[in-house]
């Protein structure tokens, strides 16, 4: 069952890469602070601090209002994160509790968004293509991206892990995959189009392929990088690939997907997601800021922790807080 929802979820995500009309819209449906210095796209020794919060409005937040309607880049394959309730029909999650929570601040209303579906290798070209105003879909706040985006402070602290298929033969023990190591030698491993798993598999492979011949052409075979992170757990229950690397959070989801799955090892990375916003969009920025210092207020009732406990404790126990937010003086 879980083989099946994962492929129908698939097959559903419309990239906004093609063409203007091929996303779906829907319509409605802490702890302490740190401080940072200015950081600087080109000198980058602190991503996650971000603008101060604040309300004071601008060109970004001056066409959300009068449009009527936020415009949100989300996923609508990610299990508890983005995803579409097959009884309801509605887009729910962690990330789309905090959508909403970002229009009813700005708009009075968690209902007036539209929701637009991009894949994963598409975040950044829907802000600069203004597709969207913001995209709230597990997006890690790394140096890279902050000479294309801009982003809020982190709302969620993560990191790279292996998701591979239980052991269920002990007279092949030394061919199981244990985790971000030498076990991953030989083996195939999949991985999202743009994905910071990408870029540490570039770093250290440890003998894995990992790479589609055709990478980054028309002719790219979507065999081993794919668009959407959720085709990777498609194809490791198909036994196309033998390994998956992704963020934690997003394995955890797929692992409680599909039980014959699992998180292999300890996570090998640290990694925070913030809100994107198009880049110097420096009014909505400090806006979502003052939305996340709301969404955090209230230790283990605040909204932020209540949305932990709807969707992500069962797959990720033991959080107690979301991370502290870090400001530029």
């Amino acid at each position: 069952m879980a083989a099946a929802c994962a492929v129908t979820a698939s097959l559903t995500l419309l990239p906004l890469s093609r063409s203007g009309n091929d996303a779906f819209d829907e319509q409605g449906t802490g702890p302490g602070t740190a401080h940072a210095t200015q950081t600087r796209a080109d000198d980058c020794t602190d991503p996650e601090a971000s603008l101060l919060p604040g309300r004071a409005e601008g060109d970004a937040i001056k066409r959300i209002k009068d449009r009527g309607k936020l415009i949100a880049g989300v996923d609508q394959n990610s299990f508890q994160w983005g995803f579409r309730n097959p009884e309801s029909g509605n887009l729910e999650g962690f990330d789309i509790d905090l959508v909403r929570a970002i229009a009813k601040d700005i708009l009075g209303s968690p209902d007036k968004v539209i929701f637009r579906a991009i894949p994963t290798n598409q975040r950044i070209a829907a802000l600069e293509n203004d597709k969207v105003d913001v995209v709230v879909r597990t997006m890690t706040i790394n140096c890279a991206r902050l000479k294309q985006v801009s982003f809020s402070t982190a709302y969620f602290q993560a990191g790279q892990q292996v998701l591979a298929p239980k052991a269920t033969d002990p007279a092949k023990a030394d061919e199981e995959i244990t985790g971000f190591n030498s076990s991953l030698a030989g083996k195939r491993v999949c991985t999202a189009e743009g994905s910071t798993a990408y870029e540490a598999l570039e770093k250290e492979s440890f003998g894995s392929v990992f790479k589609d011949e055709h990478d980054g052409s028309a002719a790219d075979e979507d065999k081993l990088t794919v668009p959407n992170q959720l085709d990777c757990l498609v194809r490791l229950q198909m036994g196309e690939v033998d390994a998956v690397v992704t963020d934690n959070a997003l394995a955890a989801g797929q692992a409680a997907q599909d039980p014959a799955v699992e998180l292999k090892g300890a996570p090998f990375t640290t990694e925070y997601y913030g809100v994107a916003t198009k880049k110097g969009a420096d009014d909505l920025v400090s806006r979502v800021n003052k939305v996340l210092v709301d969404y955090r207020a209230g230790g283990a009732q605040s909204l932020w922790m209540q949305s932990y406990r709807n969707w992500l404790k069962d797959g990720l126990p033991g959080i107690t807080a979301p991370p502290a937010p870090k400001y530029r003086d």
